[in-house]
């Protein structure tokens, strides 16, 4: 009998298996710890969890358009202001909580999505990037000039409680991790389902996937659909996580940031990938904000740090494991 079989006479599980079954419980276990989190830190930190779980929401939304579309936008910010100023004038003008207000964002997201990507549909690469970029510029001077229903430059303030009787502090931090939650689920199943498959066959084959029904321009415009949403749901959580919503809010800096945050998390689009990016959009600049007029030098050297990282340490992983066995 060879060495690979243990004792029990079955064999013994390969490093990849290892790996395979680590994954599966990485999430469930991810989940229980931070339900359990805010009973362990203090009151800043939660409030601050709840904004990094609303930045990540926004990371996936453009991880999504990546992947399954192919192309990067700079302009998501744009979505994201829909569906938090969707959740802000729906609580000051109808009195409604977030539990109307999401839904309404989520469906106007992925509305003004489409309506962006349908005349758009042609364009790929640098060119779409550009015109998201142009709903990023013109998105504050939108905000001010609408100042009847958005507040202006003062914005408005998201305060009506989701479930009475509970502490607002919880309720920010647990909202926008059900959102998180929800969102990353949503796309585990998208990504296992026929029409993700098709999707994803649209951006890689584009002729094949023309042979089985699927044209790309209706693809393009799906996967833009998918990722405004997203994003609007992004705004949505963040306008109830932070409690206040303004044009300071919604730049082309907020986008750029957010591109960022999907190139640290490598496009995933799996909680703990989601995590890492809205992790680095909020706890970075929150840890170096001491640092006076060193923090865009050192935000860049821990930028380049974590794409160096996920880069290298699978490689080096990997070749470790490859040594160990070879010694066994």
């Amino acid at each position: 009998m060879s060495e690979s079989v243990v004792q029990s006479g079955r064999p013994a599980r390969s490093g990849s298996d290892w790996r395979l079954q680590a994954g599966r419980w990485a999430t469930p276990v991810l989940i229980a710890v931070l339900v359990c989190l805010p009973f362990a830190v203090t009151g800043s930190w939660t409030y601050t969890l709840g904004v990094c779980f609303a930045n990540s929401i926004g990371v996936l939304a453009v991880s999504v358009l990546v992947r399954y579309g192919g192309e990067v936008s700079i302009g998501h910010s744009f979505f994201a202001a829909v569906g938090a100023y969707s959740v802000a004038i729906l609580e000051h003008r109808l009195g409604v909580s977030l539990l109307v207000g999401l839904p309404v964002a989520l469906a106007l997201g992925v509305v003004s999505g489409i309506c962006f990507a349908w005349p758009s549909r042609r364009l790929s690469g640098i060119y779409l990037a550009v015109s998201t970029m142009a709903l990023a510029l013109a998105l504050p001077e939108i905000i001010n000039n609408a100042d009847e229903w958005t507040g202006g430059f003062e914005g408005l303030y998201v305060s009506r409680p989701v479930v009475p009787g509970v502490g607002m502090s919880l309720q920010r931090y647990y909202a926008a991790l059900v959102v998180l939650v929800a969102v990353t689920y949503a796309l585990a199943r998208l990504r296992h389902s026929r029409q993700g498959l098709k999707l994803l066959l649209a951006r890689s084959h584009p002729a094949a996937a023309d042979a089985f029904g699927t044209r790309r321009v209706w693809a393009r415009v799906s996967v833009m659909g998918i990722s405004a949403g997203i994003a609007a749901l992004s705004g949505a959580t963040l306008a109830f996580a932070s409690s206040t919503v303004s044009p300071s809010g919604f730049t082309l800096w907020s986008a750029i940031f957010l591109l960022v945050g999907s190139v640290v998390s490598f496009y995933g689009l799996t909680l703990p990938r989601a995590l890492i990016g809205g992790a680095f959009l909020t706890l970075v600049p929150q840890l170096l904000s001491a640092s006076g007029a060193w923090i865009p030098v050192l935000y860049g050297l821990a930028l380049l740090a974590v794409i160096l990282c996920g880069h290298y340490l699978p490689k080096i992983g990997g070749m470790m494991h490859r040594r160990a066995r070879g010694v066994s």
